[in-house]
């Protein structure tokens, strides 16, 4: 039987008056991918954001590990929130710290650990994203595909059971591409970790989702497995997967 590390409830959000979330309930399982997907402006990050308490509901419950996000009293929230990492889409790595040094962060600030244990955990989180040799270079020194790894790095420092990926692929070649989605895939099966991640690459999906959640202008259109998304024939879906614009082909 599944078990949901997170429960949405009837979500609805807001941007002033323009609604961009409809009335949205899922759930996200443990141990599985799962992939938010839909074209440009459908609510992708938006539903992220709340997700992960960034932005307060207009409507209904997001609830991690059940405790319910956005009504907690600020240090309960942190502790909650303590339980996931993000990885977001620019890395968002401090071009003045070393990756050591960004690696660490989190350690730094939420850790009473010494000096020399932070340093062990650092080297064993780079080595386990292939980046061991990155130690003491800077962000400015690294590819688009280093900084993303290093950045992922960092949001598993804590061991999170949840991690969060916005955009990971976003400014990728395709093989560094595919070596990211091996490396999500192989974290999910080392360390039996949720992974959440907001994309509209469809090679990226199809490799590594288990299940995926589409939204179309704020509504959910989809939330299934991966199979049966690609199983679909007709709908908005199967527009996605097959690149059909209808709106250009009417």
């Amino acid at each position: 039987m599944k078990e949901a590390v997170i429960e949405i409830r009837n979500l609805s959000a807001k941007y002033g008056e323009k609604v961009v979330l409809h009335d949205i309930s899922t759930d996200f399982n443990k141990g599985e991918i799962r992939v938010i997907l839909g074209t440009s402006g459908c609510g992708k990050t938006t539903l992220l954001k709340h997700t992960i308490g960034l932005n307060k509901p207009f409507g209904g419950s997001v609830k991690i590990f059940g405790t319910r996000i956005g009504e907690l009293d600020e240090p309960d929230t942190t502790a909650v929130l303590k339980r996931i990492g993000v990885m977001y889409q620019n890395g968002a790595l401090l071009g003045s710290l070393t990756v050591a040094q960004n690696v660490a962060l989190p350690l730094k600030m939420h850790s009473k650990l010494n000096d020399k244990i932070i340093e062990e955990i650092v080297r064993q989180k780079l080595k386990d994203v292939r980046m061991s040799h990155a130690y003491n270079l800077f962000p400015g020194e690294l590819s688009g595909g280093m900084r993303k790894r290093a950045a992922i790095a960092r949001a598993l420092v804590l061991d999170p059971p949840i991690l969060f990926c916005d955009e990971p692929s976003a400014g990728l070649d395709p093989v560094t591409s595919a070596g990211l989605d091996a490396l999500l895939i192989e974290m999910r099966d080392r360390l039996g970790i949720t992974i959440v991640v907001v994309t509209h690459e469809i090679e990226s999906i199809k490799t590594i989702a288990d299940s995926i959640i589409y939204l179309e202008k704020g509504f959910v259109c989809f939330d299934g497995s991966l199979k049966d998304g690609l199983a679909l024939t007709e709908g908005k879906v199967y527009d996605f997967f097959n690149r059909i614009d209808r709106e250009e082909n009417k």
